[in-house]
């Protein structure tokens, strides 16, 4: 049985302040991928911030996004 795919996202962007997780511009956030697992979010993230070390204020993350889905739509209607 193949493993069960895990939604991660890869994004990233300039951040105003490096000691708090706002982005300096939205329309300017990369999205780099969805990937379906950590392994593989992982080494797009690392690639990334490599690519990006100079600038201080680029930062890429790793989001779990398997985590915010909620399959259960039957909640949802109100």
């Amino acid at each position: 049985m193949p493993d069960k795919q895990l939604l991660h996202l890869v994004v990233g962007g300039e951040l105003k302040d490096v000691s708090d997780i706002q982005f300096a511009d939205l329309s300017k956030v990369e999205f780099v991928g969805a990937f379906p697992n950590y392994a593989e979010a992982h080494k797009a993230w690392k690639a990334k911030a490599q690519a990006t070390v100079d600038n201080a204020h680029a930062r890429y993350f790793i989001i779990h996004a398997h985590k915010l889905l909620d399959p259960s739509e039957d909640d949802h209607h109100h």
